[in-house]
């Protein structure tokens, strides 16, 4: 299946100039979306991947799928004040500001083989502030997986080191 035919592209948006990658129209239809999680899966299926790390807020609706086929369990990644228990937390530059990523403390068991998902790489920096949070709580990324890659923003480049698996790329 050709999964581009999903991606409806939205020119303008959110501002002049910006071609947006919208993936609502492949979440809307089930075989594309489950071929996208099974894509998303096939490159991790040996791997001894031990959790999914979902990224807010649109990772969570890869993250979920994709930690059923693995067999594996889900790591919710968010914005502060979302988690109910204690959190640890990385807090990173963008442009103009800083942001931070929380998850729950003692999630992740030490060691554990964590692979962070979300469903677009573009300039990099949520994943790499994710990756930096799992290796902070003790864990280890096996890699990183996005539905969609957009390339000339210099995110592969930001997660240097890190293995990277994409399943469309503009």
């Amino acid at each position: 299946m050709d999964l581009t035919t999903h991606i409806r592209a939205v020119p303008d948006f959110p501002k002049p100039g910006i071609l947006f990658r919208d993936i609502t129209p492949l979440l809307a239809e089930p075989a594309a979306f489950a071929t996208a999680i099974d894509r998303l899966a096939e490159p991790w299926q040996a791997d001894g991947i031990d959790a999914v790390a979902a990224v807010e807020a649109r990772g969570f609706l890869f993250a979920g799928p994709l930690a059923v086929k693995l067999g594996v369990g889900i790591i919710p990644v968010r914005k502060p004040g979302k988690l109910p228990a204690e959190t640890i937390s990385y807090r990173y530059d963008l442009e103009y500001g800083s942001d931070t990523l929380e998850m729950h403390k003692g999630i992740l068991a030490q060691k554990a083989r964590v692979l962070v998902v979300d469903d677009v790489l573009a300039t990099g920096g949520t994943a790499e502030a994710c990756v930096r949070l799992i290796e902070s709580a003790g864990a280890t990324v096996a890699g990183c997986s996005f539905l969609v890659e957009l390339g000339g923003l210099g995110g592969r480049e930001r997660l240097t080191g890190q293995r990277i698996e994409s399943v469309l790329h503009y």
